[in-house]
């Protein structure tokens, strides 16, 4: 069995391009992080960061169409004891994982539902395959998760279609289709951003019940840093497809290494100023927008936005080193040189 040392999920130099006419797309480069037992990881960034795209390619989702090239590692341990490569295992194998072991919950159910289906058949329908229950204990089993995550009326709204349904109530309904089959790893793409504050804190607290019942690890992917700050134990930064900075969550919210991370908490209400800088009158922003995947800059990808930039930042991609126990960060001014870089 996998001991709590283990990590459920351990990514090393994962990449993810995409060729197109205008020449290769890379929107996920060299990203590396890894998930303990029971833990929840909150992988976080702007719109465009490579967030989703990690997650799919860890799933296997990719559309063909798109002719991705991918390359690294993604360590799984399931629940047997083995340990299986995510991008070299074959797709029976892949198949056999996803939706059982290894569940996600999309950003949009209204599109992710199929919708000439009854959410009862959709839920039933995993439990038939990976569980290999009969069609009345698949249906008994697919309440009992509707059930679980609290949906009203449950023997009643097992029988109706995806439109039937408001927005919480899918959301939920994809919480149980993840959970059906007790995953051991859940990935979970902003799934609560198309709800009001309410039915998010709802959704929210099921989550944090469901995993402290079963044990799963999550993968959570937001660029909500207040959800981040209550329901996350590690956090892992992306820019420009790459980690900048990850650290477990109570110290990269009370000392930010990376300025991109602490722009990101900057712009939070009530939040602390960039250091150095005077208390804002107004809410701050981080200036300019992410540079465009076809046209890479040589050195730091947020150098041309960074307020702190040293003359060295443009000259090369700075390496992710480790800065204190279970801290990252790829920057220039935390490398063990950093004074003579300031002095430049």
């Amino acid at each position: 069995m996998t001991t709590t040392n283990t990590p459920r999920l351990s990514v090393s130099n994962l990449s993810t391009s995409f060729p197109t006419e205008d020449g290769l797309v890379r929107s996920v480069a060299a990203v590396s992080f890894s998930i303990q037992p029971g833990r929840t990881t909150a992988l976080v960034g702007e719109s465009g960061s490579g967030k989703s795209v990690t997650s799919l390619t860890l799933m296997r989702l990719l559309p063909k169409t798109a002719n991705a090239r991918v390359s690294g590692q993604a360590s799984f341990a399931t629940r047997e004891g083995k340990t299986l490569d995510l991008l070299q295992i074959g797709e029976r194998e892949m198949r056999s994982l996803r939706g059982n072991q290894l569940s996600m919950i999309f950003q949009e159910p209204m599109t992710s539902l199929n919708p000439v289906f009854t959410i009862g058949e959709q839920i039933a329908e995993s439990v038939r395959l990976h569980k290999g229950l009969d069609r009345k204990a698949a249906m008994a089993h697919a309440l009992r998760m509707l059930e679980l995550v609290e949906i009203p009326a449950a023997a009643q709204r097992i029988h109706e279609y995806p439109h039937q349904l408001s927005g919480g109530m899918r959301q939920r309904v994809m919480i149980a289709l993840a959970m059906a089959c007790d995953p051991t790893l859940l990935i979970a793409d902003e799934p609560t951003t198309a709800l009001d504050v309410t039915i998010q804190a709802q959704i929210l607290e099921l989550m944090r019940r469901l995993q402290a019942e079963t044990g799963m690890s999550i993968l959570f992917i937001t660029h909500n840093l207040g959800v981040v700050a209550h329901h996350a134990d590690d956090v892992v930064v992306l820019y420009a497809g790459r980690v900048v900075e990850s650290a477990p969550v109570r110290p990269l919210f009370a000392q930010p290494e990376h300025p991109y991370t602490q722009g990101l908490l900057a712009c939070l209400p009530g939040k602390a100023r960039l250091p150095g800088q005077p208390k804002p009158k107004r809410l701050f922003a981080i200036r300019g927008q992410v540079s465009s995947p076809l046209a890479p800059t040589p050195g730091c990808a947020f150098e041309p936005r960074c307020d702190l930039a040293l003359a060295g930042c443009s000259a090369a991609i700075p390496p992710l080193i480790d800065i204190r126990q279970d801290r990252q960060a790829r920057c220039i001014r935390v490398q063990p040189d950093a004074q003579l870089a300031r002095a430049a």
